[in-house]
Order: C-alpha cells, then structure tokens, then sequence
C-alpha cells in the first residue's frame, strides 16, 4: 500500500518545481541556522525527508553536512541527484521508509508533510523518523495550518516563460480540512506544445493533533514557531515550524 510509487503523480510536476519553486531553499536557510544547525556538529548526518528537487541538500553539502534524501517522486529525485550530487537519495515513502545507519537532524521543509493525507499516515512518518535519528537528534518540519488555508489557499496564478506556461488555482475545503491544488502546464518540447493537469492536495490538522502524534512517536521538547510572528516571513500567514528532540544524550 505504500510502495514506492505512491507519490508517482508529483513525477509530473517535477520540472516545474525544479524550475519555479527550489528558491524556498535559500529562504529557509536563517531559520535552520536560528533554530537547529547549531545544536549539531560539523559534518553532521542530515536526512532531508521529501526532498523534492534538492536545492535544501545542495545548500547543506555546501555546508559539509552528509545529506541523505528521501522522496517518494522518481522524477523530483532525478533534479536532486543532479542539482546536489554530493548527496545521497533514496526513493521510499515517508510513511514506510527504513534507513541505515542514524542521524544527527532530520528535516522535512516547504509544508512537505502536509501532502500526506491523514493523520495516521502522519504519524506513521513520524515514527520513521525517529528511528532514523540518534538519540537526542532533531526533527524540524513546517506545516500549512488553518489559518494559512484559510488566508492563502485561495485564487489564481500564472507563470509565462518562451518555452512554458504554468497555471495554478488553490482553494480549501474547510469541513474536510483540504487543501487542493491544480497545476495546469504547457511545455514546448521539441517543437510542440504539451500540456500535463495535476492535482496536488494537502490535509489540515490541528497544532494539538500533530503534538499529540509525535509524543506518540516518542519525540519530546515540541515546540512551535510561527513563521509570521516569530520568525519575520510576512507572507506565510499560517505556516508553523515544529522543533522537537529524540529522547536520549545529547547529540553535541
């Protein structure tokens, strides 16, 4: 049920991430520097949990961090294996991947986890990732909440370039706590117009919901911050970022 191919449908945004969206990247760099990257040590094993594209593991090997990612789009991790090829990739799903060896930090950026649908999926991923981390380790991860839906989630977009065109129309269905996300886009291949329809949807859950999941996957220390209020990103009405701790020594 939860093979690999199980995120096969983002396979068709992938260009269009790699080329509009990897700036998100670089945005959140000073957040990971306020809130993580120095409470680990240099050279640190980072897992970089829906990759997507790979800007995030690029800056990181730059960095002299040991980058694995993981996603489950064969396409999105094809960019990443080229934008980042100091980094380490694997395809799994975030709901059932396994990894070797442990790590110092886990992250999961860019609202990535809302895109798994319910929270017992939800938590499934969150058990993964503590296994996967070092006693002590972190796990930092940002979400859509309601609020953001609600403010954000809404009207139309496009992007006009020679060789493609991409539309984007977002809206949130509030009794049912999703966000929906459709894609349409023109690529000029070869001489000829082709066009790709995607659907992308994403699950709300509550601030107590997610604490709740990871206090059940063992995490501890949970706190939140508001990108808006408590971290300056004035257009991320709703976007919260979760930092909670792998019980155990610590890991500097």
């Amino acid at each position: 049920m939860y093979g690999p191919d199980r995120y096969a449908d983002y396979d068709a945004f992938a260009w269009v991430y790699n080329k509009h969206w990897g700036w998100f990247a670089d945005r959140v760099v000073p957040v990971l520097d306020k809130l993580v990257l120095k409470s680990v040590p240099p050279g640190a094993s980072v897992l970089d949990l829906c990759c997507g594209t790979g800007q995030l593991a690029l800056v990181l090997t730059e960095r002299g961090f040991q980058v694995t990612g993981i996603d489950g789009s064969q396409e999105m991790l094809r960019y990443a294996r080229e934008n980042a090829p100091e980094a380490d990739f694997i395809l799994a799903d975030a709901r059932s991947f396994s990894v070797p060896g442990e790590f110092h930090l886990a992250l999961s950026l860019f609202d990535s986890l809302n895109h798994i649908m319910g929270l017992e999926e939800l938590a499934l991923a969150f058990g993964n990732v503590c296994r996967a981390l070092h006693p002590g380790g972190l796990f930092l991860f940002d979400l859509n909440m309601e609020e953001g839906f609600r403010t954000r989630w809404r009207g139309s977009f496009g992007i006009v370039e020679e060789d493609h065109v991409c539309v984007g129309r977002s809206s949130y269905r509030a009794e049912e706590g999703i966000g929906q996300a459709d894609f349409t886009i023109f690529r000029l291949v070869d001489g000829a117009w082709q066009r790709t329809d995607v659907t992308l949807l994403q699950q709300c859950s509550a601030e107590s919901e997610i604490r709740a999941a990871l206090k059940d996957a063992q995490f501890q220390h949970i706190q939140t911050f508001d990108a808006q209020r408590d971290l300056g990103w004035q257009r991320d009405v709703g976007r919260t970022f979760f930092l909670c701790e792998k019980p155990g020594a610590s890991i500097t």
